[in-house]
């Protein structure tokens, strides 16, 4: 499969993309390539690294331009020395051929749910940052990332088990409060393209729970908390196979919510749904909190109540003491 930003640049610039690739690649201390401005250096070797998640260990580069040159030396800068390079690329191709062994013989959306279940229960967002946090070797290699690196995991994972998946990047919106850009994945299932942000449910999931609220959505739903990608993306316009719809846990009328309440409540479970019978607005929320309480007093409980207000997710538990705090608007932490 053809890579996706190289797919979409000029001829010069694949020229670029390819020399950056094959000298990335053999760990050269220099190399040569046609010449273009530091911008545009800039910009082919960021969509490189996120069309090859494997390229972990180049961080920057610095140039030497050449008075009428037709080329310039690319001097980059990598993470560690060749021989811990090496040990790394050893420890990260085993450890994907590891992950992805109990996949192989799954559906694409089998696979789909693998990975995203991987990248909820087995990595903690890394809230200061560290610089390998951006790349692979954090939740692969450590057990922690920021939205870059667990998006570049969920990419070379897709890539190990033959799924079309690449990285779209969003700017920060300081006037929204979010200070930093944003990465996440688009995937390929059954042909048709769906938005996939793993950071973001890996943020809300807890232990033993995880969740889905960003399971392969449209562009309209997805784009109601994020900002608009940079380098342009495919159109995801299906909105009926998202993960609660195909599980049958999205609602439009209040007594299938009320339902499903009283048998979580009955067994002890937890309930998660999501609601799509109108805006939720906050006379709609009053509402379903006022169902979700009815149905748990059923059963002598309280309902407890988280809300991804943008994506109009619940999360409901049920308690024997009513709570201090009956509903919890959620956050999300690659926003913090």
């Amino acid at each position: 499969m053809e890579p996706y930003y190289y797919s979409r640049m000029n001829k010069l610039h694949q020229n670029i993309y390819h020399a950056m690739k094959t000298g990335l690649t053999s760990l050269t201390p220099s190399f040569l390539a046609p010449w273009a401005d530091n911008r545009e250096l800039a910009e082919i070797f960021f969509k490189l690294r996120l069309d090859c998640p494997e390229i972990f260990y180049a961080v920057g580069f610095r140039c030497r331009f050449y008075k009428d040159g037709s080329n310039v030396e690319i001097n980059p800068e990598y993470l560690f020395d060749k021989g811990k390079v090496m040990e790394h690329q050893k420890a990260m191709k085993a450890r994907v051929e590891k992950l992805i062994r109990p996949a192989k013989d799954m559906t694409e959306w089998e696979k789909e749910v693998y990975i995203h279940d991987f990248i909820c229960s087995g990595i903690r967002y890394d809230k200061l940052k560290k610089p390998y946090s951006h790349e692979i070797i954090g939740p692969l290699g450590q057990g922690v990332g920021v939205c870059e690196g667990i998006a570049k995991s969920v990419k070379i994972l897709c890539d190990a088990l033959g799924i079309w998946c690449m990285i779209a990047i969003s700017e920060a919106n300081p006037e929204k409060k979010i200070k930093y850009r944003h990465a996440w994945n688009i995937i390929r299932i059954g042909g048709t393209y769906y938005h996939l942000d793993a950071t973001f449910d890996n943020s809300l999931s807890e232990e033993g729970t995880i969740r889905y609220d960003y399971f392969n959505l449209n562009d309209k739903r997805f784009f109601r908390d994020h900002e608009p990608v940079i380098y342009g993306a495919p159109e995801c316009g299906d909105g009926d196979h998202f993960y609660y719809k195909e599980k049958k846990l999205s609602f439009t009328k209040l007594e299938d919510v009320s339902k499903r309440a009283v048998q979580a409540a009955r067994k002890g479970k937890a309930l998660i749904f999501h609601w799509r019978g109108g805006f939720l607005t906050r006379e709609a929320l009053a509402e379903l909190l006022n169902v979700l309480e009815e149905a748990a007093q059923q059963k002598g409980k309280h309902a407890r109540t988280e809300v991804n207000w943008p994506q109009a997710v619940f999360l409901v538990s049920f308690q024997e003491s009513a709570p201090e705090k009956d509903l919890i608007v959620e956050t999300i932490a690659d926003n913090e």
